[in-house]
């Protein structure tokens, strides 16, 4: 049975919102590095991936949004990407692979879109405007 993966995104001018459901892993791995890619093609420089509805996310889809980053940090696109997740199970494969240091993680889009700064940023620390 193959695993299943939804998607959907929204554009908002430089800004794109890409909602990721399901497993993501080797095999649906292409379809994710497809869609990101894609989103970046029709312009967006900032690009929030959603990961709230991941059930369960591997080394393939991190190295997924990995190359997604650094294709946004490129000199000619100077973008961010920024990832929501709440699941635990996730949170724990992206602590236990280092990525947490690359990435801007936030509890909902609208943290992520309102957020400045870095990777090594710290998200609770603008909420409380500090």
């Amino acid at each position: 049975m193959m695993p299943q993966l939804g998607m959907s995104a929204t554009v908002d001018g430089e800004w794109g919102v890409l909602v990721v459901s399901g497993e993501v892993d080797l095999a649906v791995a292409p379809e994710l590095r497809a869609s990101l890619a894609e989103l970046v093609d029709v312009g967006v420089r900032h690009l929030v991936v959603d990961l709230r509805p991941v059930t369960f996310l591997d080394s393939t889809g991190i190295g997924v949004l990995v190359a997604a980053a650094k294709r946004l940090h490129d000199a000619d696109v100077t973008g961010s990407l920024r990832l929501v997740c709440t699941d635990e199970r996730v949170l724990r494969v992206l602590r236990l692979t280092g990525v947490l240091a690359v990435f801007l993680l936030h509890a909902t889009v609208d943290q992520a879109r309102a957020a400045e700064g870095h990777p090594a940023a710290d998200p609770a620390s603008e909420e409380r405007g500090g």
